[in-house]
């Protein structure tokens, strides 16, 4: 089979694509539209549940940290078993056990439900991603990777306001929504198709001139991908997981305005994924994460310097541009030097980095408060972080120029 008729050329206005980009918004729903329920969630249990106090940050960041143990397991069964098959089973358990959580009444079943979630999560988020990386090439990959990106900010944005606006009655009312992605099982099972390994083969071949069994993993760049990935979303997650706190203490307590501060970040993230294919030709992808990284270290200082809401809104705008520069530019990278035979387990790795990045986020914030840091210090020292790293990337542009390498060419550090 030739790679033109197994594989869909153009972008826009493919029906493969808008499916695979809802479904990998999924992801950014199982975590959003429940952070503002965190205050009243932990109102309830807290004064009858023994450890509540951890078991409740547990039910809303838990889904993150299933989510990269089992993304490399889930890698490794779409590579062997098939993509579309694991995408189908993951999307019905999604919606059962991100339902649950609704009609229970003991935490600890809330906590171990939000966990097989988790699992079905790394599961859609790595079989969507490997099948666009499968489906597209070059230039048109790029288009539906900035793609996916743009649409989970914006359904992200909308079901963290939605979220917070469902929660001011009852917490329970928006675990209800989880069930909407079970209309989306027919659409998977009729538009989305299987690549066979063959044609994985001859597009790998057509695209890199290298023969599949010649081809060898850049191990060192990958990592540096993965490590840029996990990093940044310890940054990242600050947003959605600390802003509600920061916000509590300087007295907004209703959880429309919470759930409003963290969905205009996710908002926000659509003016650096619009950016990213200008910047990426401008400056190339080792530069652009300078920038990403300067852009997110920036807000975090704000938001450790804020003292109105207004300026907490202005701080998640600037983090959120440069949220939006993160993903889709490291995700560029790590698919440009995975082959096409183990796409599936290395975009498995990216995805439980990513997702591990966002689980020990408030672990370090922790580690940093005990050491007598308040929060906004603690914001602040991981903001300097930001800096550094970005400081890095420039370091590391300035070398590759110096070197000859253009910015079309880059995929990470050589």
């Amino acid at each position: 089979m030739s790679i033109d008729q197994s594989l869909p050329r153009k972008a826009s206005g493919s029906k493969e694509g808008l499916i695979l980009v809802l479904g990998s918004s999924l992801t950014i729903m199982g975590s959003v539209m429940v952070a503002p329920m965190i205050p009243k969630i932990g109102a309830e249990f807290g004064p009858t549940t023994p450890d509540a106090a951890t078991l409740v940050p547990l039910a809303i960041a838990g889904p993150a940290l299933a989510i990269a143990i089992c993304a490399p397991l889930a890698g490794w069964l779409a590579d062997r078993a098939g993509r579309k098959k694991l995408l189908v089973i993951a999307t019905f358990l999604y919606a059962l056990f991100g339902f649950v959580p609704a009609i229970l009444g003991d935490l600890n079943s809330i906590v171990i439900s939000r966990l097989l979630f988790g699992c079905a999560e790394a599961a859609i988020m790595t079989c969507c991603t490997t099948l666009i990386a499968d489906y597209w090439l070059g230039e048109e990959r790029m288009k539906f990777v900035n793609f996916q990106v743009i649409a989970i900010g914006l359904i992200g944005s909308l079901f963290f306001v939605i979220g917070g606006v469902l929660g001011e009655e009852s917490w329970r009312t928006p675990f209800y929504l989880y069930l909407l992605p079970l209309l989306l099982i027919p659409f998977m099972l009729k538009v989305l198709w299987e690549p066979s390994k063959e044609s994985r083969t001859d597009e790998a071949e057509a695209f890199s001139g290298v023969p599949a069994s010649a081809e060898k993993i850049a191990m060192f760049p990958l990592i540096i991908s993965y490590l840029m990935i996990l990093g940044g979303m310890v940054l990242n997650f600050v947003i959605p997981i600390q802003t509600p706190t920061l916000l509590v203490q300087m007295g907004v307590t209703s959880t429309t305005e919470i759930g409003m501060s963290a969905g205009l970040s996710l908002l926000a993230t659509l003016i650096g994924s619009i950016l990213w294919p200008v910047l990426r030709r401008l400056f190339g992808l080792n530069l652009c994460n300078a920038i990403l990284f300067a852009l997110v270290g920036t807000g975090l200082w704000l938001l450790s310097n804020a003292t109105t809401y207004q300026q907490v809104l202005f701080a998640v705008t600037i983090q959120g541009i440069g949220a939006g520069l993160m993903v889709p530019n490291i995700m560029a990278a790590t698919m440009n030097i995975l082959p096409a035979k183990v796409r599936g387990r290395g975009l498995g790795i990216f995805t439980s980095s990513l997702y591990l990045g966002q689980f020990v986020s408030p672990i370090i914030v922790s580690i940093i408060l005990s050491t007598g840091s308040d929060l906004r210090g603690t914001i602040y020292s991981l903001a300097i972080a930001g800096f550094v790293v970005a400081a890095l990337w420039v370091i590391s542009s300035i070398f590759l120029s110096n070197k000859g390498s253009s910015p079309e060419s880059e995929s990470s550090l050589p």
